[in-house]
């Protein structure tokens, strides 16, 4: 077996090695069977762009376990409401299974929405409703007419597709809350929705905080410290950004067609994107006096960081990542990254990367660097192993696999504390790569990826 072969072989046309043969990446497909890939599933999906509406109820029909999102697991902080933190279930066990839920689930929105007075009830399927067949939308629709409240059905059962599915549940339940507006006021205004991201350490406040430097104002959030009343608002923008485009791709796209609101993708990892994309968001509100606050704001901050990022680059030369994240466009930022503080790339995979991204990235990287969809932990160790790689930025799964292989890593996930985001969350990022393959601890293991 070549040391980028695929243990099964029906996985051979979702890797490829750059250079070595001409082929399109297969992605965007259901995982193999019998192989235990890294994706996550529809209602996880779901549930990572749902979870940060701050204000609302998130119950979970299903089996206790499917509840883990609880107090303080994802980083997405609040400016109000801490409600969103709490995670409750309807705790499904053999009995409901075998008689059905949909009474105790109509009991437990009655005993929520008399205890916290919320006004967005978000209530996700899991796998195992989809296989007993309880009626979601009949249940929320009938609690939303006893409290006079939003109550919202998440079609997330796990039987459904993969997680891209579940981010498409999530985008149709937050269709479901935006009101119509007068369009041609909206247009006319500098305002702009941010979607796809989660305000993670506050990176949504870093972002709005630049973009009030050049006099435009965000609208709403997808979905970071938002709530159900900033999303009612969305259709007032006159423009969508898209930070991650794997989970907003799709409402992006159906706010264009409803309401004629454009949009744009933008990334904010790296100075390079950051500094890129405050101008592409000047330039499409009518450049001027906002792209001329734009420079300004670029070149004072770049002046400020640039030079704490080239110290760390100095120590990092000649260092091998390996990447493997949830989206296609965050797997692109970051090579553009790792080449800010002059490491190679030699091995990148995404959870959810659609065509055009993994076309855009095998443009980016060298020759010789593996690129795949949907990995399992076996093909992740032969390809960071064989291929030298130093350290792998991932989420929490692949975090005990990189630790164990003596490899450092750096932690891309949800449940991160530290903004990676801005110019300022550039210099955070430097300064973790740097802390975790400099570390002193990898003299005491046998090797250290290619070292």
């Amino acid at each position: 077996m070549s040391e980028t072969a695929a243990a099964i072989s029906e996985r051979e046309q979702f890797i490829a090695t750059k250079g070595r043969r001409k082929n399109t990446l297969k992605c965007d497909a259901d995982s193999i069977a019998g192989c235990v890939s890294q994706r996550a599933c529809v209602y996880c999906g779901a549930r990572v762009v749902l979870n940060p509406v701050t204000d609302a109820i998130h119950l979970v029909h299903g089996p206790v376990g499917c509840a883990n999102y609880t107090w303080d697991i994802r980083g997405s902080l609040s400016s109000g409401s801490e409600l969103y933190r709490n995670s409750f279930t309807t705790d499904l066990r053999e009995q409901d299974i075998i008689f059905g839920g949909e009474k105790k689930l109509s009991r437990t929105i009655d005993e929520l929405v008399a205890k916290y007075q919320a006004k967005l009830v978000f209530v996700y399927s899991t796998c195992i409703v989809g296989v007993i067949g309880d009626d979601l939308k009949a249940v929320c629709k009938a609690a939303a007419e006893r409290h006079g409240i939003e109550v919202i059905p998440v079609e997330s059962s796990g039987f459904i597709g993969n997680k891209s599915a579940g981010y498409r549940a999530a985008c149709e339940a937050l269709l479901q809350l935006i009101e119509p507006v007068d369009r041609r006021e909206a247009a006319a205004s500098k305002t702009i929705n941010y979607l796809g991201d989660f305000n993670l350490a506050g990176e949504a406040w870093i972002i709005e905080d630049y973009l009030a430097q050049m006099g435009i104002s965000i609208n709403t959030v997808f979905t970071g410290d938002s709530t159900s009343g900033t999303i009612k608002a969305a259709a007032k923008a006159s423009l969508n950004i898209v930070q991650c485009a794997g989970s907003m791709y799709y409402l992006a796209g159906k706010l264009q067609e409803l309401y004629g609101i454009p949009y744009q993708q933008v990334s904010f990892l790296g100075l390079a994107d950051t500094a890129q994309s405050l101008r592409n968001i000047a330039d499409v509100l009518g450049g001027g006096e906002l792209r001329a606050k734009a420079e300004v704001l670029i070149r004072r901050e770049t002046d400020r960081v640039a030079p704490i990022i080239e110290q760390y680059r100095e120590k990092l030369a000649g260092k091998k990542a390996a990447v493997y994240v949830g989206g296609g466009f965050k797997a692109i930022s970051l090579i553009k990254q790792f080449r800010e503080l002059g490491i190679e790339v030699v091995m990148i995979g995404t959870q959810t990367g659609r065509q055009e991204e993994y076309d855009t990235i095998n443009e980016l990287v060298n020759d010789g660097t593996v690129i795949l969809d949907d990995a399992n932990p076996a093909e992740l160790e032969r390809f960071m192993t064989g291929q030298g790689a130093h350290l792998l930025v991932g989420g929490v799964k692949e975090r005990p696999l990189a630790y164990k292989l003596g490899l450092a890593f750096v932690d891309h996930n949800h449940n991160r504390k530290h903004p990676l985001s801005g110019f300022d969350g550039a210099v955070n990022f430097a300064q973790e790569v740097y802390s975790t393959v400099c570390s002193p601890v990898w003299q005491y293991t046998a090797q250290q990826g290619g070292g």
